[in-house]
């Protein structure tokens, strides 16, 4: 990778404006993601978090600005173009999105599938994917069998299927339990310490966004462990900064220490 290609952003949102019929959703969005970052999106319901997340994959346009992504300006690409891009980003939906009447199997080969990868590379691609997210005895089942937090990981082990170079989540851990809600955020930080993947989370849960910035999954151990700010601060770990939206825009940007000892009003509303 050149020097150029280091320092720019893996993803970036640029004066990003949208609206659906008289409502604006987004209104002047402006933020950047860097490479081996995970940038955590916290708002209230209808803050144009998820929004903001299909924008950055080009699943739909923004009324005005500019969104570029992998080094591509996302609104000079042709359709084929957006398609094989999107192969190279991971889409962790927040409802799972997963097919009812595919098997997890299945489920997880769909966009091998889709680009016409081998069979015999396919088994042992979908195997790893369930191997990573520790779902691998579900291969035959469907989805109507599994609880919401295993259909929440193996939507994670779909978007990991295509090992690709950024992956967003949308609302990972919304109605799950706390116990499960765990397991899904220490899923991420594996994927992001194990692998230096660049993720974007979307979430109105604090307690998900500070135990990505205050944790980090240590691969010698095989457990989570809390980053250790004094001594020798694991690099991706440290890189967890935070957007938080308010009326479409970017109400604040900053690190988990800077959301902390905010004194405003609106933010510290996140932090009780």
């Amino acid at each position: 990778m050149s020097a150029n290609a280091a320092s720019e952003p893996v993803l970036s949102l640029e004066n990003v404006s949208i609206g659906f019929g008289e409502a604006t959703v987004l209104d002047g969005l402006s933020f950047a993601v860097a490479h081996g970052e995970t940038k955590i999106l916290i708002g209230e319901s209808g803050s144009g978090k998820t929004t903001a997340l299909k924008i950055a994959v080009g699943l739909i346009q923004p009324d005005s600005g500019s969104v570029r992504a992998l080094g591509r300006d996302l609104s000079q690409m042709t359709e084929n173009e957006l398609l094989a891009f999107r192969r190279q980003i991971g889409f962790v939906f927040q409802e799972g999105a997963l097919f009812d009447s595919l098997t997890v199997a299945d489920n997880v080969a769909y966009s091998l599938r889709e680009e016409h990868v081998d069979e015999a590379e396919i088994e042992p691609r979908v195997r790893e994917s369930l191997r990573f997210v520790e779902m691998e005895d579900t291969l035959e089942k469907l989805p109507s069998e599994l609880s919401g937090g295993m259909r929440r990981r193996v939507s994670i082990a779909r978007a990991l299927v295509a090992r690709p170079r950024v992956v967003l989540y949308d609302s990972p851990t919304a109605g799950l339990d706390p116990v499960t809600s765990q397991t899904i955020i220490t899923l991420i930080l594996r994927l992001r310490d194990t692998q230096g993947v660049t993720s974007i989370l979307a979430t109105h849960r604090l307690q998900d966004a500070f135990g990505l910035a205050s944790y980090r999954f240590d691969g010698q151990s095989g457990n989570v462990v809390r980053v250790n700010r004094n001594g020798d601060l694991h690099r991706i770990a440290a890189r967890t900064n935070f957007v938080v939206l308010r009326s479409g825009k970017a109400y604040f940007q900053g690190s988990p220490p800077e959301l902390m000892e905010t004194r405003d009003e609106y933010l510290r509303r996140f932090l009780v």
